[in-house]
């Protein structure tokens, strides 16, 4: 049986370093990339430029979208707007007209993240954990989004247009908000001991993406660790795809 066909985008970055590592060996691996990738099959464009990628998802069963990931607060508005808007419409258009059937996209915690102005989660967050109660709500892939700036807001852009395609396409599109992945591969800060996820963690999600049965056609999910101080739920990432995090940030105290 031949293996099945995964182009990753961005695989140059710290993510896609992580996802070619935990997927190598499974899966015919190809990337879509700015720079050269040794060792798979690249196509080197920018996906601000549609005609110029759509060669890179010809024959690919699944696309993971991790190309123009800034970090929160990072970026001019332009860079947003050219990578995150213009750049995520293009990889989804170009899956649709290669016959692509799923696309996983990188989404996001900073959708949801101005729920942090906002107690319980802003104690949490700061790390006042004294003043935190016993139990709190998690917020939930149904939750409404609040997101704190441009680049959150590109983000709920890209899970709507998400949406848009697989109810008008039927491509199973599903979105993974991403929490704090770090180069170290450990919290450095207060906050990143609720929101952290590591590298092994994000890269079995990403996969169980991938994985997921064909009919599951939409959904969102939360990619984060097993962490005691998270307010992000991951009950349903462990109902819907059976993926249960490994790690936790309190081992990194």
């Amino acid at each position: 049986m031949a293996m099945k066909k995964v182009l990753v985008t961005g695989m140059s970055g710290l993510i896609g370093k992580a996802l070619r590592k935990q997927l190598e060996g499974k899966y015919e691996l190809s990337a879509l990339n700015r720079s050269d990738v040794p060792g798979v099959t690249c196509h080197r464009a920018d996906i601000t430029d549609l005609e110029a990628i759509a060669p890179a998802f010809a024959g690919q069963d699944t696309v993971v979208h991790l190309a123009a990931v800034i970090a929160r607060g990072e970026g001019t508005w332009e860079s947003l707007l050219n990578g995150n808007v213009v750049g995520t419409y293009n990889v989804f258009e170009a899956a649709r007209r290669a016959g692509v059937k799923r696309v996983v996209f990188a989404s996001s915690g900073a959708t949801i993240g101005n729920y942090e102005l906002v107690e319980p989660y802003k104690a949490i967050a700061e790390g006042r954990y004294d003043q935190v109660p016993p139990t709190w709500e998690k917020l939930t892939h149904t939750s409404p989004v609040r997101p704190g700036d441009i680049y959150g807001c590109t983000k709920v852009w890209g899970e709507a247009l998400a949406r848009a395609y697989s109810d008008s396409y039927g491509m199973s599109m599903l979105c993974v908000r991403i929490g704090a992945v770090r180069p170290a591969d450990k919290p450095e800060a207060p906050r990143q001991f609720s929101i952290w996820s590591s590298h092994g963690d994000i890269a079995r999600l990403l996969e169980a993406c991938v994985e997921a049965p064909p009919e599951l056609k939409f959904d969102i999910f939360y990619g984060v660790s097993n962490n005691k101080w998270s307010y992000r739920d991951m009950e349903h990432a462990r109902e819907v795809l059976g993926f249960t995090a490994q790690d936790n940030a309190e081992d990194h105290r």
